[in-house]
């Protein structure tokens, strides 16, 4: 019985993280590093815990990370204005807003307020726009983690069949457009596809399988197709444990390469977000032409 290869995130976040400090030696020598701003709306435990694990990534890196903590009752506004105000600070390379936002926040809107060079998570309108043309240096962050394991693999993307299931303007959507750039066949699922009675038999076509929709074990391992590259980017909770998208042992047996939940898509997204704030970094000290 053949077993799926692990893609082990953490290994490959090390490498990257390796990598992307070197760019950031190189870079202090002309005397500047990027940094960047973390933007947390209320003091949620959990929000600062994360924020606390990105920062320990961008000094091993060396990048300036700073949390900027504001009030949980901040209105819609306030948060704009502060954003106005990081814009305009030459000194801030980058920006971020904790996700998730208190309710009375559009987050849609808040983050369209971040100017374009300094959009770290790659989701200002203007940089989804140049994803469609192929024309971005700085991407979605989560996306950009999911590509990164299916490169690793060694597989050529070329016409095989993808299938992404979930269609989130942070997932799903712009890691479509990822994959089209690298010319997979790219199908992207979502709620009426299984209304439809579809899922089942899009799944058993896929050569490439990412499953981004939050619900534990959405995914049935025998769905899998026989030698299939399978991204879980679910997190969930089930009783004490934290499990994916997919049923992991018996697609195990199926897939050719499998990633863990924890320790698959998460630990590359950190790192991703940080290759984003050395980019803008760089975008913004380039000669303006």
């Amino acid at each position: 019985m053949t077993i799926a290869q692990i893609l082990d995130g953490t290994a490959l976040a090390k490498k990257f993280k390796d990598a992307l400090r070197e760019q950031v030696r190189h870079l202090r020598q002309d005397g500047a590093v990027p940094r960047l701003v973390n933007i947390v709306v209320g003091n949620d435990p959990g929000a600062c815990a994360y924020a606390t694990a990105q920062k320990k990534v961008a000094e091993y890196i060396g990048i300036q990370y700073d949390l900027e903590i504001l009030a949980g009752h901040t209105s819609q506004q306030e948060l704009i204005e502060t954003i106005q105000r990081l814009n305009s600070e030459i000194s801030i390379h980058g920006i971020m807003i904790h996700k998730p936002i208190a309710p009375h926040i559009d987050y849609r809107v808040v983050a369209n307020h971040v100017v374009p060079v300094k959009d770290l998570e790659g989701i200002n309108v203007t940089n989804i726009g140049k994803m469609m043309l192929a024309d971005t240096r700085i991407t979605p962050c989560t996306p950009a983690a999911v590509m990164e394991l299916i490169l690793s693999t060694g597989v050529n993307l070329r016409g095989k069949e993808a299938v992404v299931i979930g269609q989130s303007e942070i997932v799903g959507k712009p890691l479509s457009l990822l994959l089209l750039a690298q010319d997979a066949t790219v199908t992207v699922c979502h709620l009426a596809t299984s209304q439809a009675g579809q899922l089942v038999g899009h799944i058993e076509r896929a050569d490439i399988l990412v499953v981004a929709v939050g619900k534990p074990a959405l995914v049935k391992g025998e769905w899998v197709k026989k030698g299939a590259v399978v991204i879980d980017v679910g997190i969930n909770k089930v009783g004490t444990e934290i499990v994916g998208d997919v049923e992991f042992e018996k697609a195990l047996q199926r897939a050719s390469f499998l990633t863990p939940v924890p320790g698959g898509v998460g630990p590359v997204t950190v790192v991703m977000l940080m290759r984003n704030a050395i980019e803008a970094f760089k975008i913004q000290k380039e000669p303006r032409k």
